[in-house]
């Protein structure tokens, strides 16, 4: 992984010139204190000041409840050999959806996404798992978004420009369950979060973050995002405000200055309720504990000429080491 982010921070410093620059009203708003939350690779606000996360790949199937104070609250146990889960988005009260979705070398035939009770207590879960399969073959991805009204996107990482792929609202149980593409996003994608007024979504890399206007996803504008080990999530807030936090253990929980967020937005989002599920979405299928708490690089897809030769470079990297 180290490897392919120090190719990933070279692409960076050619895409980043275009982004503006880093406001000075960050705030960190906590440090994770469970030092087995070492890979933190997705982070979704469940109101009340929790928050869901979960590690990269490498660990078993497990989603940490965390409280503003940084200490786990909260575990839910959803699988015990998860193939490289990498993104976290919300499902409704007291429940995230788990993307099972990294594949770093594009071969594998599917992805797999689950919708998980959260919040606090321990509990083990057994959801229903759900294949999805791309409609142009294997890409990798590790960033799984929800819009308000429910439905559930894939925004896949690639070197060349990512894309975006909205998931059926009717999820088939026997699968598999085909993806349409929808648009394209900023390459190297790592996570991504709608905005609570369901008119806005941001997609961060490494270094920035893109909003996009929802649904005509044009590009808004781009921002710097606070400079930690290895940033790869993004949250928002029910009040619209932007978090974000990196791999690494004791990582830091940042609030990317709201006057930043403005800036580029040009206006405040406005908040609305939490997402909930597609009324036609199957039931869930899990059992454990009940949960008392939870609440309820710049631009386009495609780099300029000056970045190809870092995709060179990137792609020895990538074909030695599996990140």
């Amino acid at each position: 992984m180290k490897a392919v982010v120090a190719a990933a921070g070279a692409l960076g410093l050619v895409l980043i010139s275009s982004v503006p620059a880093r406001a000075t009203g960050d705030d960190v708003l906590f440090s994770f204190s469970d030092p087995t939350i070492s890979e933190a690779s997705a982070l979704t606000p469940l109101g009340k000041g929790l928050y869901a996360t979960t590690n990269d790949s490498g660990d078993s199937g497990r989603v940490f409840t965390v409280d503003s104070s940084g200490d786990t609250v909260g575990v839910t146990h959803w699988a015990a050999d998860p193939v490289d889960v990498e993104g976290l988005a919300p499902a409704g009260r007291h429940h995230v959806w788990v993307g099972d979705i990294g594949d770093n070398n594009s071969v594998w035939d599917s992805i797999r996404i689950a919708k998980v009770r959260v919040g606090r207590g321990e509990r083990t879960v057994s959801p229903t798992v759900y294949e999805l399969v791309y409609p142009d073959g294997p890409h990798n991805a590790e960033s799984l978004l929800a819009h308000p009204d429910g439905q559930v996107f894939v925004a896949t990482k690639d070197w060349g420009g990512g894309r975006l792929y909205a998931v059926p609202k009717r999820l088939d149980p026997d699968g598999p369950n085909r993806l349409k593409e929808v648009a394209p996003v900023i390459p190297m994608a790592t996570d991504g979060a709608f905005f609570p007024d369901g008119k806005h979504l941001v997609v961060r890399g490494y270094y920035s973050a893109t909003i996009y206007d929802w649904p005509s996803m044009d590009r808004v504008g781009s921002f710097r995002t606070p400079d930690q080990e290895q940033g790869e999530a993004i949250g928002v807030t029910a009040t619209g405000e932007v978090v974000v936090t990196s791999e690494g253990i004791r990582a830091e929980v940042i609030r990317v200055a709201p006057e930043l967020v403005s800036e580029v937005l040009g206006e405040e989002p406005t908040p609305t309720a939490d997402p909930s599920p597609d009324a036609t979405e199957p039931p869930d299928d899990e059992t454990g504990a009940e949960d008392s708490d939870a609440g309820d690089e710049s631009g386009g897809g495609s780099v300029g000429p000056a970045a190809l030769v870092v995709l060179a470079v990137a792609a020895y990297f990538i074909f030695r080491k599996r990140s």
